[in-house]
């Protein structure tokens, strides 16, 4: 089989804040980093803006270490999110699905990359606003888990209010 360019680029997501609801949670195992391979983790987010020429929702993910060490990007971030530190009880075992299905705010910027295209990457997160509807996984988002056993499988969601539940 040969595989070439189709010349075609996903429209990234627009920049600001956005409403969005975790609809993945990914363990992509080790991967190389400057200080050897460390063990990642990707969050998949959709946004409730939908893109107008696919008609589905814009998806934006981010790559994190997979540990809640204080220097590390996972804990604050998460603790950004869910609007107070972890307890030490806590700390001793987090299981990232409950991710899944929380609604949330996500900073969206662009990146412009060497070949001149624009990526949209997540630059911070908040709880989801006070007051606003709890959006669901869309029914077209399947996870990653999901892609190679259940093609057809519908996203889930967990969540039922707007309180973050991790």
């Amino acid at each position: 089989m040969l595989l070439k360019d189709t010349g075609k680029r996903l429209e990234p997501s627009p920049e600001g804040l956005h409403h969005a609801v975790c609809v993945d949670v990914v363990d992509l195992g080790l991967q190389d980093t400057p200080w050897g391979p460390k063990p990642k983790l990707q969050l998949t987010w959709e946004l409730d803006l939908v893109n107008e020429k696919g008609g589905r929702r814009f998806v934006v993910a981010r790559w994190f270490g997979a540990n809640l060490s204080e220097k590390g990007h996972l804990r604050p971030f998460l603790e950004a999110w869910r609007g107070r530190k972890f307890t030490k009880e806590e700390l001793a075992g987090f299981d990232p699905e409950v991710l899944v299905g929380v609604n949330c705010q996500v900073q969206v910027v662009h990146k412009i990359k060497d070949n001149g295209d624009v990526s949209a990457q997540v630059q911070a997160i908040v709880g989801a606003p006070k007051g606003v509807p709890t959006i669901r996984p869309s029914l077209e988002f399947v996870r990653v888990k999901d892609r190679t056993q259940h093609p057809t499988t519908e996203g889930s969601g967990q969540a039922e209010e707007s309180d973050v539940p991790f």
